[in-house]
């Protein structure tokens, strides 16, 4: 365990040595704002008619999508790139160790990210702005569901990160996976194939985490995006144990 807590160390230190975080939170929560309270659906929040959080919390999952993508793509591409890779797996851990370790110290990162966005309802509802009541079980609902999602979306990205030493190729097959998984909920009223959009609806990270945000929290959500996230970890500690021994 104490390997595990070394090496997310090791990979939060180095997340917080790039720029990304940062200009994630200069650029990110700007826009964020920006598309809450004005180019969401209807007009934004001010034009909604009623103090609910969960636009606010969809669009903060979707931007996990963005952000998780970027943390990844360098987390073990960049290791097999430099050869920084085969050095590692020759110390005396355990590969699942360089898993756990390395998915630990990004999804920090995205879960640091996800807790400035609780700026909005705090700041809006409790100080200084005091706009009003807010029904705050559905609040803690949607964010559990984001950190889900996030988890899932990490371990996403940290296995296509494994399978390849491009940087960029990591970036795109993981933004383009992610972006289907979160944007599936736009395509469900184009389509008259009921299967087809029982099977959207099945897989869309959108869909749950709204349907999360509006305070239902069901086992199949929640074990959804667990699946997911254990089968991924999985995935790329087999590949991990396959390079090793190639």
């Amino acid at each position: 365990m104490s390997a595990t807590i070394t090496i997310a160390r090791r990979e939060l230190r180095a997340s917080f040595d790039t720029a990304v975080p940062y200009v994630v939170l200069c650029l990110g929560l700007p826009v964020l704002a920006l598309f809450f309270f004005k180019a969401g659906p209807g007009g934004g929040f001010w034009q909604a008619g009623r103090a609910s959080m969960t636009e606010l919390i969809v669009l903060v999952s979707r931007g996990v999508a963005v952000l998780a993508s970027v943390l990844t793509m360098r987390v073990m591409a960049e290791e097999r790139r430099s050869g920084t890779l085969e050095m590692l797996i020759t110390l005396p851990v355990k590969d699942h160790q360089v898993i756990l370790g390395k998915f630990l110290g990004t999804w920090l990162v995205v879960l640091a990210a996800i807790a400035f966005s609780l700026l909005f309802p705090l700041m809006m509802f409790k100080y200084p702005w005091h706009l009003g009541p807010l029904a705050w079980g559905p609040v803690a609902a949607g964010y559990l569901g984001v950190v889900l999602a996030s988890a899932a979306a990490v371990s996403i990205g940290l296995l296509i990160s494994s399978m390849t030493e491009s940087q960029i190729i990591a970036y795109f097959v993981t933004f383009v996976i992610l972006t289907v998984l979160f944007a599936t909920s736009f395509l469900v009223d184009s389509i008259d194939n009921e299967s087809a959009r029982l099977v959207l609806n099945f897989i869309s990270f959108d869909v749950r985490v709204r349907s999360m945000a509006r305070g239902l929290i069901t086992t199949r959500d929640v074990l959804y995006f667990l699946s997911i996230t254990l089968l991924c970890l999985m995935a790329a500690f087999r590949v991990l144990e396959r390079r090793k021994w190639a």
